[in-house]
């Protein structure tokens, strides 16, 4: 493989994965979610919650697992069938069912998963 092409992979790589992770695809200001906790992901790159909000499934990142389970959440703090309120970023392409949460809130308790993030 030339040099030009081994360049050109590691940008294609590095631009996506820049895309996915990190903050860049989300809107400005908090976004507030609430609905009821459809499946739960704890796993690499990042802990997922999809949560059907009045019949529509929307995708809640979380942070990756390590940082999820540093909030206090973990396998044992939700369920599939608990309501959950979901505080974060939403995507900047409001078609798509997807935010970033920096809170989630299950059962009456608080996690925040991006605290610096996190509004006091």
């Amino acid at each position: 493989m030339s040099g030009g092409c081994i360049a050109a992979v590691a940008l294609f790589l590095a631009g996506s994965t820049l895309a996915h992770h990190g903050w860049s695809w989300t809107g400005d200001g908090m976004f507030q979610l609430e609905g009821v906790i459809k499946d739960i992901y704890l796993g690499n790159p990042h802990a997922t919650l999809d949560v059907d909000v009045e019949g529509e499934i929307w995708r809640v990142e979380l942070a990756p697992p390590s940082a999820t389970a540093r909030s206090g959440f973990t396998e044992d703090a939700a369920g599939i069938g608990d309501e959950v309120t979901a505080l974060g970023n939403r995507s900047r392409d409001e078609t798509e069912k997807r935010m970033k949460a920096v809170r989630i809130t299950v059962k009456g308790k608080a996690y925040d998963i991006y605290p610096g993030r996190a509004p006091s």
